[in-house]
């Protein structure tokens, strides 16, 4: 066990979240199903023997993830370009336990690699998911990371996503959101070399009594490196979502450029969504801008598709499909994405539980 005390909401980084209802008491060490699909040249990469490098966990999740992980480990050569996504399935069908995944992507100098890593439980699943993913991108390496929660409505998810790059590396971090009790995700990308570039895009939806909540970190430690962020999220019943946001530009980071946005749609009156972009500017000659919006449907695009003969609850799916479409555009071409307008549409009409 850990020796670190559970988070309050007294924390600023935990500030709104519902880590008071949580008992790790009443859970068991359990383990998580892994199955991994990849091509013969992508498994030569795959490992699950390397041991976690010690770090100083920021909270007591990350510290037991740490002493308990189910590590996967994925290792890129120098120059070596794996051409189809590695599709890695964690399935969680117990109650009572917690689990703790852990994923390690190394990719060398001038590297490339797609991981899909995917969340699955059934509903009715009580249980705790807390996964980590450490990605290291070396210069001009190029990672491409794509999180699918399809979690039951009954587990909770408390989840880290650590990455850093080093010079002209490209870190590409999609998280897709849709399932869980309450699902939290901490991701922070660190960009150490110069010209290094990171995207971090988020798609989540929150329906019933769901809670979504992301906490970001964009971490310019390297001049003209290039940051852009693009968080969009709806809820709707008594379901909410918050995210909270920093970019930081330390004083050796000139000319660097970084970008944040958070859109959320509340389609119910007992939904709640909260945003809170921060800036960290320790430099001059540095571009920066963040955004954050809450509200509902607009209705002036509602009357436009009902004034065409558009039934009402037509419309608004429409609407919201149209403000995902700016993120759905944005993620990779690889399995299980295809259908997400439809599995999106699907929680629109209440049938997703």
């Amino acid at each position: 066990m850990s020796t670190l005390a559970l988070p309050t909401v007294d924390e600023e980084i935990w500030r709104y979240s519902r880590i008071g209802e949580l008992n790790l008491d009443q859970f068991e060490l359990g383990k998580v199903s892994t199955k991994i699909d990849a091509s013969s040249q992508a498994k030569q990469c795959v490992s699950s023997a390397t041991n976690v490098a010690p770090r100083n966990a920021t909270d007591i999740f990350e510290d037991l993830n740490v002493r308990n992980a189910q590590l996967t480990a994925i290792s890129v050569a120098k120059n070596q370009v794996i051409a189809d996504p590695i599709i890695i399935t964690h399935s969680l069908d117990k109650s009572g336990v917690v689990v703790y995944p852990r994923l390690v992507i190394d990719a060398h100098e001038n590297s490339e690699v797609t991981i899909v890593e995917r969340f699955i439980s059934g509903n009715g699943v009580s249980s705790l998911i807390v996964p980590v993913v450490d990605v290291r991108a070396a210069q001009s390496a190029r990672v491409t990371y794509v999180a699918i929660n399809e979690l039951g409505n009954a587990t909770w998810q408390i989840g880290y996503q650590q990455a850093v790059g080093q010079r002209d590396s490209m870190m590409k971090l999609f998280t897709v959101a849709l399932g869980g009790d309450y699902a939290r995700v901490r991701a922070e990308v660190r960009l150490e070399g110069q010209g290094a570039n990171s995207q971090q895009v988020a798609l989540y939806f929150a329906d019933s009594t769901q809670m979504h909540d992301f906490r970001t970190l964009q971490d310019h430690a390297a001049p003209r490196t290039h940051s852009s962020l693009l968080f969009k999220g709806a809820v709707k019943d008594t379901a909410k979502s918050v995210y909270t946001g920093l970019i930081r530009i330390r004083e050796n980071a000139t000319k660097s450029e970084a970008f944040q946005t958070n859109r959320n749609l509340t389609l119910s009156h007992g939904a709640w969504a909260e945003s809170v972009p921060n800036l960290e500017i320790e430099t001059n000659d540095v571009k920066c801008s963040h955004a954050s919006t809450v509200g509902p449907v607009d209705d002036d695009q509602r009357f436009y598709l009902e004034s065409r003969g558009i039934m009402p609850d037509i419309a608004e799916r429409l609407v919201v499909l149209g403000f995902f479409g700016e993120v759905l555009d944005r993620l990779p071409a690889v399995p299980f994405i295809a259908d997400l307008r439809e599995r999106v549409s699907t929680k629109l009409l209440g049938d997703s539980n």
